[in-house]
């Protein structure tokens, strides 16, 4: 299991980063439940991975929590 994965409610959320063809990041997150993963890229560009990284976290958590039954 990859360092930056969180268990939120049923889902497995793992952020990732990529550096672009124009030196700056770009941010992504998987959300697994089960067998089935699903990838979201995002639009923002970030200027460190770190910031790329804090982005797809929190989005992918937001993401993760909005999926759980009330």
């Amino acid at each position: 299991m990859n360092q930056d994965t969180q268990v939120v409610g049923k889902y497995l959320v793992t952020p990732f980063t990529k550096i672009s063809d124009t030196g700056d990041y770009l941010a992504a997150v998987s959300l697994r439940r089960g067998m089935h993963d699903r990838i979201f890229r995002f639009v923002p560009r970030f200027a460190s991975p770190l910031g790329a990284m804090h982005y797809a976290r929190t989005q992918g958590h937001e993401m993760a929590m909005a999926q759980q039954p009330a």
